[in-house]
């Protein structure tokens, strides 16, 4: 908070007068001094001291000229108001030059806002000039503070009403420059409005700020000859947000969840009685509350990022659209929009949008904001967003089940293309929650556990919706990767024995465990049965993934089409070649042969999510830019990118569970130096990396491991039972 002083305006200018002359006399009284003791050969120390005062007094001086020329600027704008007491009058003045500044240019820069909501062209270029000012609280509360709700509400509505007026003129060139200020204004309003409803940052306005906003968002609202409701302007402010700072949980409380509710009020009859025979026949669609610039036909001119276009042009969104853009950048925000059910709801905002609402979604098309919002609530490691997820993967899955059925030849089928389309635009963030939360995939499938209120046949139905999008198959299986990864770690190294297990970061407790054989160590036989089971286990979730992708591109007479892409790529950067983040790197190759791959930067990603991992993966394998895998030439489908790639994660495991350090090495073309040591990956041509790949088949044994995954990848029966297929020999499979 902060603290003013008060002032004597003539005062103050004798005090900084009479600073500004002391400091003079004791800077010439130094030099004077100087000479002095100098002539007289003394000790000069006592004029340096006086100079230093001198020093002190002339900074004060200056810091008593600067707070000056505020003071009078500011009476000069009537920024502060004065007051009259017995001792005189008195001018408040802020303790901080800073503080001061934010006071004055945040006050003139919502004065010129006013004006700019009052019609005044020249004052959007006057705001302009403070849209730096954002990042200071001081400003922003008084930029804010001389606004108010009213002024927040009114300036996009000014915007949008003066951009339709230039456009039904004709008027080009002021089109162009209204669109282009007016973007930049509601950009600066934006991240003002975040700062300003955030109670952690400094800038906050207080609980009341937040509640006259929804006043003024529920109120009816004119510019000119052009009435709208407030959170139709409010919500081009919304849409104009970049992110930075991300709106705060209590800003979605207050108005987010108010603005969800509103337009629920405003439509609820009109949508229920589009659903009914005569509704669907003259209501028709689900239509919702467009934001002002979609009421007056604007298009995109007032979203920052785009083009100057022509008014009624298609890019129409609903307020509440807009809300999803300013919600999407906090994990915080989203969920309090999404994990919340209103007063007399019997259903959540995510079950109401994903359901009841969706609808008004698929009317304008505009499913960006809500994506994002989807990905950013549904993909954390908290409780919540886990939970977000689950709900999210039931009721879409339940809503896309009745589109599909076992075909003649006993594959999937779509046997109502509507509902299949309808949900399709989710298909991304539900493939992207599903990803962050993958170990639940091996949870309902090894364990028949359960996800929240999912099953397993719930989470395969809907992955036929997550793995029909390109993107969201790869996230899958990137994430699934990184699963099996971290599976493969768990497993012992070769050697570990009761004396170098805390050496190793093991416990004697682990070693009993491990010690199949109980011979004291763990040995070879040991470290195999682990890396079978862990290898089995994972093969099964990756069965789902990639058998229902099929299934999906079969339903939608895709059978045809090769391996992804993006599969092919994860391939040919030998994407399974790393280690998991945080591996306890044990065997003396393995140190080696990673090279430059390992950052401390993907060390430290130990612990975060297995789809955040696999990102990544991805970006090291980039840095890296060499391809090591050239059986990517040859992969045709999806089956035979997955098992390469647990080719490569299987060679990695023996690697670093110490499986190949008494193989021989020598002539092989893979190793270097005397005695022969493993290349750094980094340094392998392809047909070295091949030819290594060759050797722990054939010598430390992953060829065994590799036909173990291959067979249990390949059994699709589980699948088959799950989605109610009945696949016969010719089938496809």
């Amino acid at each position: 908070m902060t603290e003013f002083t008060g002032v004597k305006p003539a005062e103050f200018d004798t005090m900084a007068g009479k600073h500004t002359e002391a400091a003079r006399r004791l800077e010439e009284l130094a030099q004077a001094l100087h000479s002095e003791l100098q002539g007289a050969g003394l000790d000069t120390s006592p004029a340096a001291r006086l100079r230093q005062l001198a020093g002190r007094v002339t900074t004060q001086a200056e810091d008593l000229r600067r707070r000056q020329k505020l003071v009078h600027e500011l009476q000069r704008q009537k920024v502060t108001f004065g007051m009259s007491t017995a001792a005189g009058s008195f001018l408040e003045m802020p303790d901080g030059l800073e503080a001061a500044k934010g006071l004055l240019d945040g006050t003139l820069a919502g004065r010129a806002a006013l004006n700019a909501a009052d019609g005044d062209a020249k004052a959007l270029a006057e705001l302009k000039k403070y849209a730096a000012r954002t990042g200071d609280a001081e400003f922003v509360k008084a930029f804010l503070g001389t606004l108010g709700a009213q002024g927040v509400t009114r300036l996009p509505g000014s915007l949008a009403a003066r951009l339709r007026d230039a456009g039904t003129h004709g008027d080009s060139d002021r089109l162009a420059q209204l669109s282009s200020q007016g973007k930049e204004a509601l950009r600066m309003l934006s991240a003002a409005l975040a700062r300003g409803t955030d109670p952690k940052n400094p800038a906050y306005m207080g609980a009341e700020f937040l509640k006259d906003l929804v006043r003024e968002g529920r109120a009816q609202q004119k510019a000119g000859d052009t009435k709208y409701t407030g959170y139709q302007a409010q919500a081009l402010i919304w849409r104009a947000h970049d992110g930075k700072p991300p709106y705060s949980k209590e800003f979605m409380e207050v108005v987010g969840r108010d603005v969800i509710v509103y337009e629920f009020e405003q439509r609820k009859d009109e949508w229920a009685a589009s659903k009914d025979l005569l509704g669907r026949m003259f209501a028709g669609a689900q239509v919702p509350i467009v934001d002002l610039a979609g009421a007056l036909g604007l298009g995109s001119m007032l979203r920052p990022g785009t083009h100057v276009g022509n008014p009624g042009t298609k890019a129409s969104s609903s307020l509440v659209d807009d809300l999803f853009q300013a919600a999407k950048s906090s994990r915080e925000a989203s969920h309090a929009l999404l994990d919340h059910t209103p007063a007399g709801w019997q259903e959540s905002v995510l079950d109401y949008l994903l359901t009841s609402r969706w609808g008004a979604s698929r009317y304008l098309g505009d499913y960006g904001p809500f994506n994002d919002m989807l990905v950013t609530a549904t993909t954390g490691q908290d409780a919540t967003s886990q939970r977000l997820a689950a709900d999210m993967v039931k009721i879409v899955a339940d809503e896309v089940r009745p589109a599909f059925g076992k075909g003649e030849n006993g594959n999937l089928e779509i046997k109502n293309r509507e509902t299949f389309d309808r949900f399709a635009p989710l298909s991304y963030p539900l493939a992207r929650a599903i990803s962050a939360n993958v170990d639940q995939l091996s949870k309902l499938t090894l364990n028949h556990a359960i996800f929240g209120n999912v099953v397993a046949s719930d989470m395969d139905y809907a992955l036929v919706l997550a793995t029909s999008h390109d993107s969201g198959f790869e996230a899958l299986v990137r994430a699934q990767t990184e699963h099996m990864r971290a599976a493969l770690d768990s497993v012992p190294p070769v050697g570990l024995n009761a004396s170098n297990a805390e050496r190793l970061g093991f416990t004697k407790a682990d070693v009993k465990r491990f010690d199949l054989n109980e011979n004291g160590r763990v040995d070879r036989t040991d470290a195999v049965q682990f890396l079978t089971d862990r290898t089995v286990e994972e093969a099964r979730p990756f069965t789902h993934i990639v058998e229902v992708r099929r299934q999906v591109l079969i339903a939608q007479g895709l059978d045809d089409k090769k391996a992804d892409e993006s599969l092919k790529a994860m391939v040919g950067d030998a994407i399974g070649l790393l280690p998991v983040p945080g591996a306890k790197q044990v065997g003396e190759l393995a140190t080696g042969a990673f090279g430059k791959l390992v950052s401390t930067s993907y060390d430290k990603l130990a612990g975060a999510a297995y789809d955040e991992i696999a990102n990544r993966v991805a970006q090291q394998m980039a840095e890296h830019g060499q391809g090591l895998d050239e059986a990517y030439r040859t992969v045709t489908d999806n089956r035979l990118a997955v098992e390469r790639l647990a080719e490569q994660m299987l060679a990695t495991a023996v690697l670093n569970k110490g499986m190949l350090e008494r193989l021989d090495l020598e002539k092989q073309t893979f190793a270097d130096g005397t005695p022969p040591k493993l290349k750094p990956f980094v340094k392998m041509s392809p047909q070295e990396y091949s030819k290594f790949l060759e050797w722990t088949r054939r010598a430390g044994g992953s060829s065994d491991l590799l036909n173990g995954f291959r067979n249990t990848f390949r059994t699709t029966t589980e699948v088959d039972d799950l989605l109610g297929l009945d696949i016969r020999p010719g089938g496809g499979k």
